[in-house]
């Protein structure tokens, strides 16, 4: 469960540009201690009930294949940092495409919740505010299993979640 509702359009992240590539920021606190969170993030079962199909080793220096549920994205991965239960770095690749895409997520404990600060960093500049948005979906799903509700329909979410995002795309550069 999190603080945050996931109707309208609060946007929950934050977008920019670094190195002549977009990142993504989103956070959101929830209703769970550090340990759980982490394990909803490193746990290929608990994976594939809020964001997709995870296999291989999700262990430092392990290679995985997956594919997510809101966005429809694949590819492969490797797990560059794995500090239990705070910190968490991919390095990503999709066929056809060129470049990494790093997707960090840092935990940090603030009672009986959890802080999660996601953010990927590496896609072009011109697709920040659709991977925003697509972002934001997919911290949503992870609210929704802690709470006990299914996945949102991510086409929907997205549709809603877009214009604000391409609001704040409109600053980045």
């Amino acid at each position: 469960m999190t603080s945050n509702a996931s109707g309208g359009a609060r946007v929950l992240g934050s977008l920019r540009s670094a190195e002549g590539k977009g990142v993504v920021r989103v956070t959101d606190r929830f209703d769970t201690g550090i340990d759980d969170l982490w394990s909803a993030l490193t746990d290929p079962g608990r994976l594939a009930r809020w964001l997709g199909e995870v296999e291989g080793d999700l262990r430092l220096g392990g290679e995985f294949r997956a594919r997510f549920f809101a966005s429809g994205w694949e590819g492969t991965g490797h797990v560059a940092v794995c500090e239990s239960p705070g910190h968490l770095l991919v390095q990503t690749t999709q066929p056809g495409q060129t470049g990494e895409h790093v997707i960090e997520a840092t935990l940090t404990a603030d009672g009986g919740q959890t802080v999660l600060d996601w953010e990927e960093r590496g896609m072009p500049l011109e697709h920040v505010a659709a991977y925003g948005a697509g972002i934001q979906v997919h911290v949503e799903d992870l609210a929704a299993y802690f709470a006990g509700r299914e996945r949102c329909d991510a086409e929907a979410r997205w549709q809603e979640l877009i214009p604000a995002y391409t609001e704040l795309a409109a600053d980045v550069g």
